[in-house]
Formats: C-alpha cells, structure tokens, sequence
C-alpha cells in the first residue's frame, strides 16, 4: 500500500490580517502537525526565538544558500529576505507529515506551483481596513509613516486572495479558527461524514460571498490611496 503524501498546509495573509495566530492554533490543537520554520534576513523581534519562529541568518548567508538552490521558496518584504528550506518539504511529502507555512503570497505562489496537488492554499481576510490598521499599530514597534507604507502593501497584498482555494474572514478569532480546522479536517479526510458542521465551514471558504468581501477590501483599498 502507498505511503499518504503529507500536505503542505499555506497559510498567506497581508500582514496584520493575523495568519500566524490562527496557525498557532492549528499547531497547538494538532500536535501532529509540523511546523516550517523559515530562513530570514531581519532581526528578531521581541520574544521570538532562533529555530522556533525563524531562522535568523545574514544577508551573506541567505544569499550562500540561494545560489546551492536550498530553498523551495524565496521573497523580499518589507525590505527583508524570507525562504522555506527545500528539504523541509520533500521530507514531509515523502513521510506522509502534513506542514503548516506561514508565508506571504509569494511563497505561497512559488510552493503551489512546485506542488499544486500537495498544497492546501488558506487565506486570511481582515473584517475590514480599520481594523487591518489598528492590528498594525497596536504592535507598537513602527513609526507612523512605516505603518501607513505597511497598510498600503496589506492592500496590494489582498489582491493575490484570488490565487487560493480558500478564504477566512478573521474577524473574531475563535470563529475563524472553526473555519481553518474545517478546511485542514475536509482535506485530511477521514472526517465523520455525518459531520454537516465541518462540509458547511469549509464550503463556506469557498463561497461566492468570501470571493466577494475580500474584492470589496481591495477596492477600498485601492480607492483610499490613490
């Protein structure tokens, strides 16, 4: 019998939108999941920690490990380098271990199009542009101006939700995570299929009306800063 190939669990939203909570939870409940921890270029923020969150290295270093192909998956943002280590993802193909990516739309493009029968693509939508910008300045770690350049990319950003299976309005946390796990269970499979509660949840992510609510953010947006 076939070994079952892992999934690659890509988890993208515009930053403040609050993908890496919601994929915590996921962590936190599933302990069988694993987490891909990525290589970046920027400093550590408070109370993160070497190996855990990220994998600190200098520019130097990123770049060493571009030219031997080590990543699957590699971007700028915000002025940073960020990548996923090739080897994390075929290990986890070729163990049957599903992955959660906590990534930006551009490492979600680069690893779907590796793997498009492996990858479950997840994104995370803000209720509504005030409240992306009052989780960006609640961080309290940006100047005025950085957060306003950051609230302009979020929108840019919102535009690639178009690229994903799925999308999960955050807007309270607990009903958002009820929407993730649906998605990642209905995908996993052997679900009770008597469970009309997870089929409602995660057809709800694919739902015209999901497509449409983030199209809205992104006309707002664009209207907003032109």
């Amino acid at each position: 019998m076939a070994r079952r190939r892992g999934i690659l669990i890509i988890i993208s939203s515009p930053s403040g939108a609050g993908k890496t909570t919601l994929a915590r939870c996921l962590l936190e409940e599933f302990r069988e999941l694993s987490f891909s921890v990525s290589y970046t270029t920027r400093a550590p923020r408070i109370g993160e920690r070497e190996g855990i969150d990220y994998h600190f290295v200098s520019e130097a270093e990123f770049e060493a490990m571009v030219g031997r192909g080590e990543f699957a998956e590699s971007a700028q943002v915000h002025g940073n380098r960020y990548g996923t280590a090739r080897h994390v993802v075929e290990e986890a193909l070729a163990s049957g271990r599903d992955v959660v990516f906590d990534v930006d739309w551009q490492g979600g493009r680069a690893l779907a199009g590796q793997w498009p029968r492996d990858a479950l693509r997840i994104f995370i939508l803000p209720p509504d542009l005030t409240t992306l910008e009052d989780r960006l300045r609640r961080r309290a770690t940006d100047s005025d101006d950085v957060i306003m350049r950051r609230l302009r990319t979020a929108i840019e950003e919102l535009g690639h939700h178009v690229e994903y299976e799925h999308r999960v309005i955050n807007d309270e946390r607990d009903e958002a995570y009820r929407m993730l796990r649906a998605i990642y269970l209905v995908r996993r499979g052997g679900i009770d299929p008597t469970d009309g509660e997870l089929a409602r949840l995660e057809d709800a992510s694919r739902s015209p009306g999901a497509k449409e609510h983030a199209d809205r953010l992104v006309a707002a947006g664009r209207a907003a800063t032109d």
